[in-house]
């Protein structure tokens, strides 16, 4: 029923009531409608979200440390480059001067000169120490100062002389009156045997090669030669 206050139109308690319980069956109705499953794809999905690694802060400091590693490697990279470059000239520097000495060394060797090898000594006959071996010396001694003499020559006189003692003097002759006895195989005097030595061989009238050798120069200026001796001389 309506209240009597002019305008105004009020509602009874039990008015107040009907309206809230039409409110509630509404609101129950759309809550029974919304939860229908004919309507469920109507509902916004839901997505997880994972938790954020790094804040703003830490993504800062992330960046600088992969700056400060770049910068690093790169300095890392042109050290080695330096040391690899210094490396390769000390290299070059010790072959360049291995090389310079290697040239150096030869182009002094070039210029020593070279001496001439010594000749060989001559290789010494070997004579046998007898008659035989003393006339072959006397013979190749006489042969190379160019005093003629032959070896039947040589031993003929040795023969008639001395009978091949080296040791033979005359004591009894003019020449032992006079004090210069004749001495070796050709019985040669002292001032003979001196003025007639020939270079090479020994100064002792006794020497049997030197006494060979004088006497045979004597008697090539004298008679022409030891073969043109038949007696004394």
């Amino acid at each position: 029923m309506r209240s009597t206050t002019t305008g105004t139109a009020r509602l009874t308690k039990t008015h107040k009531l009907s309206a809230a319980g039409l409110t509630a069956a509404a609101g129950a109705a759309a809550l029974a409608f919304a939860v229908t499953p004919g309507h469920a794809a109507a509902e916004t999905p839901s997505i997880a979200v994972k938790p954020v690694a790094w804040t703003t802060t830490d993504l800062g400091a992330h960046d600088n440390i992969g700056k400060q590693s770049d910068t690093a490697a790169a300095k890392a990279k042109v050290d080695a480059a330096a040391a690899k470059k210094k490396a390769d000239a000390a290299a070059k520097a010790k072959s360049d001067k291995a090389r310079a000495d290697q040239q150096a060394a030869s182009r002094s060797q070039a210029r020593t000169p070279v001496k001439p090898a010594a000749p060989a000594a001559p290789v010494k006959k070997a004579y046998a120490d007898n008659l035989d071996g003393w006339i072959k010396e006397s013979l190749d001694i006489l042969k190379s100062k160019n005093i003629p003499a032959t070896y039947d020559g040589i031993k003929r006189n040795v023969m008639r002389e001395s009978t091949g003692n080296p040791r033979a003097i005359n004591d009894w002759d003019i020449n032992a009156v006079n004090g210069v006895p004749s001495k070796g195989l050709l019985q040669i005097i002292d001032p003979t045997f001196k003025a007639y030595h020939v270079e090479g061989t020994s100064w002792d009238p006794y020497d049997p090669v030197a006494n060979i050798t004088a006497s045979c120069n004597y008697a090539a200026d004298k008679y022409g030669s030891m073969d043109n001796v038949n007696s004394a001389y």
